[in-house]
């Protein structure tokens, strides 16, 4: 590093361009003594005079004339590389893709709302959903994935994380299931077989918890990979489905043959949040991203 001054690359664009000491130094806010041994120190760098004395001003030497264009674009780029991120960017001319990490239930319910409002503010713009296998962090951390959605935080501890909205488990059973006509409690509610959904294949969670503090325990007959899987057997079967809330929408639920009720054991609210690598903290691009996929998931 110390044998390389960008500053000297500036003021050969200044020098090359102004073809005087004095106007020079004006620009790079130096005196004209200072831009004269500038001058000197390039001199001695490139081996050429580079500028040399033609009546009042500078003329270039045929070295320095080569390298005019090239100087010029060096020092404009080196200076955008240097110059802070700009805070605000212009939706409608941002070209780029993203790809958001999320699971199956996200996906079905938010990605057209998503699509359309993202679309609709920047035409340039392509999303790409992709499946969520694991919590692994390393696509975030290689640029391979942009931007995460769940509720626990990736195998990272320098992941940064934005809460998008507040959800909560629910039970899901088919229209007309026997367990409606009953008042709820948690040995009806125990009585019955379950379907559960984990990608792990894991059947215990909290609401077993619950269960177990009354002395009670479910009997799970299937563990399926998805929400959607859960939903998609309580639908044709006997059996409740332990889903969010946000996977059975209120305008929609006698559509889908299903109907949701409140659990009568307490469980945590689950936290849904937006999760990204810090290097992306400051990029004009995905902030904005963040801000609009908040924005869409909120009023959806």
């Amino acid at each position: 590093m110390a044998t390389t001054d960008l500053n000297l690359l500036f003021a050969l664009d200044v020098l090359l361009a102004e073809r005087s000491v004095t106007a020079a130094a004006k620009r790079l806010g130096l005196s004209p003594s200072a831009t004269s041994r500038t001058l000197a120190r390039l001199r001695s760098a490139t081996g050429d005079p580079l500028l040399v004395q033609a009546g009042r001003l500078l003329a270039p030497t045929p070295y320095a004339e080569q390298l005019a264009s090239r100087v010029h674009a060096l020092a404009q780029e080196a200076q955008a590389v240097l110059t802070p991120v700009a805070g605000h960017i212009d939706p409608a001319l941002l070209e780029r893709t993203f790809t958001i990490r999320a699971n199956e239930g996200f996906v079905a319910l938010f990605a057209p709302a998503l699509v359309v409002g993202i679309i609709e503010a920047a035409p340039g713009v392509r999303l790409r959903f992709a499946p969520k296998p694991n919590k692994d962090a390393t696509p975030l951390r290689d640029g391979a994935i942009d931007l995460e959605i769940g509720t626990t935080a990736p195998s990272a501890p320098e992941v940064r994380r934005q809460l998008v909205f507040r959800d909560r488990f629910v039970g899901a059973v088919r229209l007309h299931h026997p367990l409606l006509a009953e008042t709820m409690t948690p040995q009806l509610y125990a009585a019955c077989g379950h379907v559960v959904a984990s990608r792990r294949g894991i059947w215990k969670g909290p609401v077993d918890d619950a269960l177990a503090e009354l002395g009670l325990r479910r009997e799970v007959v299937a563990i399926v990979p998805s929400f959607l899987d859960a939903l998609n057997i309580a639908r044709r079967s006997d059996l409740i489905a332990l889903v969010p809330r946000s996977c059975i929408r209120g305008e929609d639920m006698v559509a889908q043959g299903l109907q949701a009720f409140d659990l009568p054991v307490p469980t945590p609210e689950l936290a849904i949040s937006a999760m990204w690598h810090p290097r992306l903290d400051a990029d004009p691009g995905h902030r904005w991203l963040r801000q609009k996929l908040v924005a869409i998931c909120q009023a959806a």
